[in-house]
């Protein structure tokens, strides 16, 4: 009888580590491709670079526009776009100056150029290192006729192209999204 009892509890020890395992092994595969809380991953067709964006936001194709964009289905002012445009080859980011002076210069010659009644303040600027570039992280509130609008930006030049990933949404959302569009930003990656 004891043989028996024995036999059971070995049995049953087996099924429950196999079950154990094959449970951890299916846990670590899910978080290994995960992107993340709420987040999406989007690669360039080229394999070029990559990004995240919001779960339940879609892309949107634009004319003679930025190459990509996104906006949320619900909060449908709230998008997220890249911008890419062809630089010197030899120009790094630093060569165009410091955060506080790109950031300046971009909304003055993309957000809120004369004659477009926006305005526009730069809340901060700041530079950081990833991958061996150099990305400078911009806030801005724009003040546009009927509401103000806060968008979040990083700009960075890889071989030759300025890339500019900006997330936008109307400044009563702003505290909602804030974290979730700094991820959004700090996600731009290059790939090769």
């Amino acid at each position: 009888m004891r043989t028996s009892i024995k036999q059971s509890m070995v049995n049953f020890f087996r099924s429950s580590s196999r079950f154990l395992c094959a449970s951890l092994l299916a846990l670590l595969l899910v978080a290994c491709n995960s992107t993340g809380s709420g987040m999406e991953s989007f690669q360039s067709p080229d394999g070029r670079y990559a990004f995240l964006y919001p779960t339940g936001w879609t892309r949107v194709a634009v004319n003679n526009g930025p190459q990509v964009v996104f906006h949320d289905l619900i909060n449908s002012d709230e998008t997220l776009s890249l911008v890419v445009s062809k630089v010197d080859d030899s120009i790094d980011l630093t060569k165009l100056g410091d955060p506080d002076s790109v950031g300046v210069a971009i909304f003055n010659n993309v957000i809120a150029p004369e004659g477009t009644g926006r305005e526009v303040e730069l809340v901060t600027a700041s530079a950081r290192e990833k991958t061996d570039h150099t990305f400078y992280d911009l806030e801005y509130i724009v003040h546009v006729q009927d509401r103000d609008r806060h968008e979040l930006a990083t700009v960075v030049i890889d071989r030759g192209n300025l890339y500019t990933l900006a997330t936008s949404t109307n400044e009563v959302r702003w505290p909602r999204v804030r974290n979730l569009f700094n991820n959004v930003i700090n996600s731009l990656t290059f790939l090769i």
